[in-house]
């Protein structure tokens, strides 16, 4: 399954606060790897790229594992 069609599109809460709205995807244009693009809703001008898995990915906080974007809903 392709990871990119499983990101629902909306506003996501990073692991450390901050709000974003999820732009689109796209793929690397040397590497070919699969990209999400995702912009602040604090400051619109930041529009940022991180690979997909990085973005599914979780991370561990005081020892347990969280999602490093939580989905918060549609915009």
């Amino acid at each position: 399954m392709d990871k990119n069609r499983s990101i629902k599109p909306g506003v996501y809460e990073h692991y450390k606060g901050g709000r974003y709205v999820f732009v689109g995807c796209a793929k690397h244009s040397e590497t070919l790897e699969d990209l999400v693009i995702y912009q602040s809703i604090s400051d619109p001008a930041k529009i940022w790229a991180r690979p997909t898995d990085m973005f599914l990915g979780s991370v561990v906080i005081d020892g347990k594992a969280a999602p490093r974007f939580r989905y918060l809903g549609e915009k």
